[in-house]
């Protein structure tokens, strides 16, 4: 970062939204006004600057626009803290994480959730290249591709997701 960047983000407004960013990489712009308490353009004025100082990054995971503090995080690493910061889809990781591999029905179990939610979950997870599936005769059993990441990334991050739930499955998971 440049003198001149470094002097740009003494504006306190500006600071406090890239100190957000950095300490809850992915975050979307609606919860950084709400966390803040901001207004709406305020908050995307400053984006856009950060944006266009190559400050910060931006990821659209389809459902949001997120941010990430710039040549912090490669691609891979986006796509998988994009699904860790979507509630459901951060606890499909895990059960997968804690797990392995899972069918659809013994996800939808698990979740509380139709098998339609979990597959429609599971595409975009898919799409994103976090999880690959595999056909056991009759059986498609679901798996993460790269397992250890998803658990580093969530361990590092762990206190901005604030998810009990997935907590449980990870400390499950660190205790074999």
């Amino acid at each position: 970062m440049s003198e001149d960047t470094a002097a740009e983000l003494e504006l306190p407004t500006r600071r406090a939204i890239y100190q957000r960013i950095v300490d809850t990489p992915g975050i979307h712009v609606r919860a950084l006004f709400d966390d803040l308490d901001l207004a709406k353009g305020t908050v995307q004025y400053h984006l856009r600057w950060l944006e266009d100082e190559d400050i910060v990054e931006v990821s659209d995971d389809g459902e949001y626009t997120r941010y990430y503090p710039a040549d912090s995080f490669d691609e891979s690493d986006r796509q998988v803290l994009n699904a860790l910061r979507r509630t459901l889809a951060r606890r499909v990781l895990a059960y997968l994480a804690a797990e392995e591999q899972l069918t659809t029905a013994d996800l939808a179990d698990h979740l509380d959730k139709s098998n339609s939610t979990i597959s429609w979950h599971l595409s975009k997870l898919q799409d994103a290249g976090l999880v690959e599936k595999h056909r056991d005769g009759r059986c498609v059993l679901y798996e993460l591709t790269d397992p250890q990441r998803v658990r580093y990334l969530y361990t590092v991050y762990r206190a901005s997701f604030t998810d009990r739930l997935v907590d449980r499955l990870f400390d499950l998971w660190e205790s074999y």
